[in-house]
């Protein structure tokens, strides 16, 4: 396992050529760098230009991405009512949206039927999975990369059942 840097992301990024995907299933993430951004959130001191300077790195990234016509896509499962890092989490889409992402929210109660893989995972060009390991309070521990073919469709198919149930998200409303 390991913990990818910034230069780890570019490099996933920059060797996709089609598309990009990117299944979330947590209610609670607890990554040590967003915990000053959470609580200047909850003091109300946090708005679009403080989640847009935040990740700004992250979002020029998405921007070159989807320049060279990459398909960015992302798709959270949540579970309702949502918790407040959901909320932290929404309230920042819109800077995802406009630097070339495409969100979906997709309530738990309704991914019942579908086969999800065990743990958060990015899919480049249908072809390499990019899983997400977190503890179980929702801390960082690093990442595993699959170019198993089986492990790939799985994921594919996981994340397109998902994005199908999916509601966009200028048209989810927070429960």
């Amino acid at each position: 396992m390991e913990s990818l840097d910034a230069e780890g992301w570019e490099r996933f990024f920059n060797g996709c050529s089609a598309s990009a995907c990117h299944l979330e299933m947590r209610d609670h993430y607890a990554v040590a760098e967003e915990e000053a951004d959470i609580e200047k959130w909850r003091a109300g001191e946090w708005g679009p230009e403080q989640d847009a300077a935040s990740k700004a790195g992250w979002l020029d990234l998405m921007r070159a991405t989807s320049a060279r016509g990459v398909r960015l896509r992302r798709v959270r499962i949540v579970s309702e009512p949502v918790t407040e890092y959901i909320r932290f989490e929404h309230e920042g889409t819109p800077q995802n949206i406009e630097a070339g992402e495409d969100v979906r929210w997709l309530p738990r109660k309704r991914a019942s039927g579908l086969a999800l893989p065990g743990n958060d995972c990015w899919i480049f060009d249908g072809t390499t999975v990019l899983f997400n390991h977190f503890t179980g309070d929702g801390g960082w521990v690093g990442n595993e990369v699959s170019t198993d073919h089986e492990v790939a469709q799985l994921c594919v198919k996981a994340f397109e059942s998902a994005w199908d149930l999916g509601i966009p998200h200028h048209e989810y409303t927070l429960i």
